[in-house]
């Protein structure tokens, strides 16, 4: 046994026996969890039995989202020297841009830590890992302007009522990075919509309006190129801007079996389908935008990627994941092309697609059970014919 692991047990011994710790005791618990292999293994019910823990698969979406965060701090820092007519050197965007993300992520960090173990503490249970994927993908889809108060509330809001309420990881029927987002969204519109918000500390005369904005507006000639767009050098969220760094971190995930590629390819499909749909009708400006133009603009690919396919919130089923994703897509280019008061649209679809995935699910496995019934009546029937 290594030094490290015997002071992990001395000190979980102290948490445990001492009285003044062991209101601290989860805290220290998922501090621990979190740095060392979990020892605990399943006591209920069937499980496959493998090396794979939910540690694991938070560390590897963790890792998958590194491409973007990486790419947002340089972009952050760019746009922000852009809007004063400065060429800054890539370490100094990039430092610019991890500044401006610190304080959002240690204020997501411990704000909403702070009710895991509270809660944690009161059920007498672990704080779950799920919250260290969450913490992260708040920052990246929130605007580096966003006060931090706003989300400390939005960040307490969300794991409150939509995770911890329902009995915590793996019991909410809702992604709490989004809720937290809608939260902002619908109590604090003024922090997350407009030009203003997009570009850290931007000069006055610098528009900073994103390609969803200008397409709301009908600008449609203003549009940023497409390789300006598949890159991510506009403006936008944190992480949600550069598609290409979304679409490394989507083959790692894909490759390590960690996330469905049925949703992500069905959320693809069906914003392609819904794009051409429109340019068929073709009467405003936003209906007649390249239907792969959604894909690389806003929180698409982002969402398609890291929060459809969240394992909790989405179809357990592969038919119900084809169905899911096929309804995010289509809502979410709906949405944008017929609502100018929403230019994004990726947010409320997922949320309501959420709500809808035990449905999708029952729907899906009803059928099945009905095809094998009707398989089963069918042979039977053949066999008293004869």
């Amino acid at each position: 046994m290594s030094r490290i692991e015997k002071t992990s047990e001395k000190l979980t011994r102290k948490f445990k026996t001492n009285k003044g710790l062991s209101h601290f005791y989860a805290l220290f618990d998922a501090i621990d969890k979190f740095l060392l292999t979990p020892d605990s293994t399943t006591i209920r019910g069937s499980h496959i039995r493998d090396s794979v823990d939910v540690k694991r698969l938070m560390t590897t979406v963790m890792i998958a989202l590194t491409p973007s965060l990486f790419f947002g701090f340089w972009n952050t820092g760019y746009q922000h020297f852009l809007s004063y007519g400065i060429q800054a050197a890539f370490w100094k965007c990039f430092g610019f841009g991890f500044l401006k993300w610190l304080p959002i992520v240690l204020v997501t960090y411990i704000s909403g830590l702070a009710v895991e173990v509270f809660f944690a503490q009161i059920r007498k249970e672990e704080v779950a890992e799920g919250f260290f994927v969450t913490g992260m993908l708040i920052p990246m889809i929130l605007p580096p302007e966003i006060p931090l108060w706003t989300v400390a509330v939005a960040t307490i809001f969300a794991t409150l009522f939509a995770k911890e309420v329902f009995g915590g990881t793996g019991y909410n029927f809702l992604n709490p990075a989004l809720v937290a987002r809608a939260f902002i969204f619908f109590a604090f519109p003024s922090v997350i919509s407009g030009d203003s918000i997009w570009i850290a500390d931007k000069a006055d005369a610098f528009t900073g309006a994103t390609p969803l904005a200008d397409v709301a507006l009908g600008n449609i000639s203003s549009l940023p190129s497409i390789k300006d767009m598949f890159l991510g050098t506009i403006p936008g969220c944190l992480g949600e801007t550069s598609t290409l760094a979304i679409l490394i971190g989507a083959a790692l995930l894909i490759v390590t079996n960690v996330a469905s590629w049925r949703i992500i390819l069905s959320v693809i499909i069906g914003g392609l389908a819904a794009g051409f749909t429109f340019n068929l009708i073709g009467t405003t400006p936003a209906m007649s935008i390249p239907p792969y133009y959604h894909l690389l603009m806003g929180g698409f690919m982002f969402g398609a990627v890291f929060m459809a396919t969240d394992p909790v919130t989405s179809p357990h089923t592969n038919s119900g994941k084809l169905i899911y994703g096929l309804l995010i897509g289509i809502l979410t280019v709906v949405i944008r092309v017929c609502n100018k008061g929403y230019a994004e649209g990726m947010m409320l679809s997922i949320l309501l697609m959420n709500v809808f995935t035990p449905l999708i699910d029952y729907l899906s496995i009803q059928r099945n059970i009905n095809k094998r019934v009707s398989r089963w009546n069918s042979a039977k029937s053949n066999k008293n014919s004869r």
